[in-house]
C-alpha cells in the first residue's frame, strides 16, 4: 500500500461557491445544519455571498473547517484512511479532527472562537515574499524589532508578520522577486497575537483531547506526534508561533510518505510541497467531482 498523508489548507484557499456541490450528499447536509446551529450563520450562504464577505477571517476559518472536514469524512466513509496528517494554520484543526483528537463539534467551537479573536486583532500587517536570499532575510528580521517569519512555506516563499512599520522596513531592505502585502486583519502567527492567544487558551483548556490515531505534524513543531498532551500544547502555541510548513514537507518524505492528498479548495499546499519535496506523488480533492467513486 502507498503510504499517504492528508493535508488541509488554511485561510487564503477559500473560493466562492466552495462546498456547494456537497449539498446533495446526505452526510454533508447533516453537517451543514449542525454547523449553522453552532455558528449562528449558514456556511453555504456565506460561500455563495461575495468574496469580500467570505474572506473575512470570522467567516473564512469556520467555512473551511466545515467543508474540508466533510470531504475528509466522505473519503473515510469510502474506506480511505491517511497514514499521517498535517494542516496549514487553520488546517491543523481539521488534521486533528481527522486524527480523532477531538469531536467535530468541539473543533468547530474552537475554530469559531479562534476566528472571532483573530478577526478583531487589528493593527498588524503581513506580507508574502517570493524568491529572496534566505540568509539576507533572516539577518534583516533579526535586526528589526516587531517583525517575525510567520509562515516558512517553501524554500522560495515566506510570509512575514508584525507592525506595519517593521514589515515595510523588511520589505524595503530584502531583495525579493515579489513582495505582496496580504489582506488580513492582524499580524497572525506573531507576538502581536499574544492577547488573543491568551483569551483563546481558556476555550482550548475546556476541550478534551484524545491521543491521535495517526501521527500529526504540527505547525510549531513538525515532528510527528500522537500524544494528546503534546498536540494540545503545540496547538496552544500556534496563534503566536510560526507555521513551519517547509519543514513539514521535508518530514513527510523523511517518514516514508509517498503520496500527499490536499483536501479542500485550491492547490496552495500541493504547490508548496512540489517545491520542497518533489519526489512525493500529489493529488487534490477540492470538491464532490474529485471524490473517488
Amino acid at each position: 500500500m502507498t503510504k499517504t498523508a492528508w493535508v488541509f489548507p488554511g485561510q487564503g484557499s477559500q473560493a466562492l461557491g466552495m462546498g456547494i456541490d456537497l449539498l446533495n450528499l446526505p452526510l454533508a447536509k447533516e453537517k451543514f445544519i449542525q454547523a449553522e446551529e453552532i455558528l449562528g450563520w449558514s456556511v453555504t450562504d456565506i460561500c455563495q455571498s461575495d468574496i469580500d464577505t467570505l474572506s473575512r477571517t470570522i467567516y473564512t476559518q469556520p467555512s473551511l473547517y466545515v467543508i474540508e472536514s466533510i470531504i475528509a469524512d466522505i473519503l473515510r466513509s469510502k474506506g480511505q484512511q491517511p497514514d499521517m496528517v498535517a494542516g496549514h494554520s487553520l488546517g491543523e484543526y481539521i488534521a486533528l479532527y481527522v486524527a480523532g483528537v477531538f469531536e467535530w463539534s468541539a473543533g468547530l467551537h474552537l475554530v469559531k472562537r479562534r476566528a472571532e479573536l483573530m478577526d478583531s486583532a487589528a493593527g498588524g500587517m503581513m506580507a508574502a515574499l517570493m524568491n529572496f536570499d534566505r540568509e539576507e532575510l533572516e539577518t534583516v528580521i533579526s535586526a528589526t524589532p516587531n517583525v517575525v517569519l510567520a509562515n516558512d512555506n517553501s524554500p522560495a516563499q515566506v510570509v512575514i508578520s508584525g507592525t506595519p512599520e517593521a514589515v515595510q522596513a523588511v520589505m524595503s531592505q530584502v531583495k525579493a522577486k515579489r513582495a505582496i502585502p496580504l489582506k488580513v486583519s492582524g499580524a497572525f502567527h506573531s507576538h502581536l497575537m499574544k492577547a488573543a492567544a491568551m483569551e483563546f487558551q481558556e476555550v482550548l483548556d475546556s476541550v478534551i483531547f484524545q491521543s491521535a490515531n495517526v501521527p500529526v505534524l504540527s505547525n510549531v513543531d513538525p515532528i510527528p506526534a500522537v500524544e494528546a498532551e503534546t498536540l494540545k500544547q503545540r496547538l496552544s502555541q500556534q496563534m503566536t508561533g510560526s507555521v513551519r510548513w517547509r519543514e513539514i514537507c521535508l518530514q513527510l518524505a523523511e517518514n516514508g510518505i509517498e503520496k500527499v492528498v490536499e483536501i479542500g479548495p485550491g492547490n496552495v499546499l500541493t504547490g508548496l510541497i512540489k517545491r520542497t519535496a518533489p519526489s512525493l506523488i500529489l493529488q487534490n480533492i477540492r470538491n464532490a467531482a474529485e471524490l473517488p467513486e
